[in-house]
């Protein structure tokens, strides 16, 4: 069964400050090194951008929990890619930008409020970090896609 390597933004999300909440806003931009511009995340490290799909939010929403892109703190918000299946090291594509894999998930903040209403988060199984290799805008609608890494050989490419 083939995994899906493409899908779309749905939302874009920031926060000023860790530990609250992201709002979602009509665009975001995404530096170099950094992550997110004004997002608490955002910095010299490894998770400066977070990503998780809407196919997972909707497995905590079918618990009857009522959660919206941002609630698991996520900067970007995907559908129709299997965020899930990435590996460290793989390159995605969001409009102009790209982003590579840097951490599989993460163990829920202590006191995880969809934790404890739903009994279960898909943030530390499904949601993925990544770093900013190149810039730009980004919004909801735009392109996300899975790439081969810019440093491989075109006879990999052939597999």
């Amino acid at each position: 069964m083939a995994t899906r390597s493409s899908g779309t933004v749905v939302a874009i999300s920031t926060s000023p400050e860790k530990g609250t909440q992201k709002t979602n806003v009509p665009h975001g931009v995404l530096v170099k090194d950094w992550g997110m511009d004004g997002d608490a995340h955002a910095g010299p490290w490894h998770r400066q951008v977070s990503l998780l799909a809407i196919e997972s939010i909707d497995k905590i929403r079918a618990k009857g929990v009522e959660v919206a892109p941002g609630a698991f703190a996520e900067n970007i918000t995907t559908a129709g890619i299997n965020l899930p299946d990435s590996q460290i090291g793989d390159r995605l594509t969001v409009g102009d930008a790209e982003l590579e894999v840097t951490q599989i998930g993460k163990e829920c903040h202590h006191g995880c409020a969809i934790r404890q209403l739903a009994g279960d988060c898909v943030m530390p199984r499904e949601g993925i970090f990544a770093r900013v290799i190149r810039g730009g805008t980004i919004a909801p609608g735009e392109s996300v896609r899975r790439v081969d890494a810019p440093t491989e050989t075109a006879s990999t490419h052939s597999q």
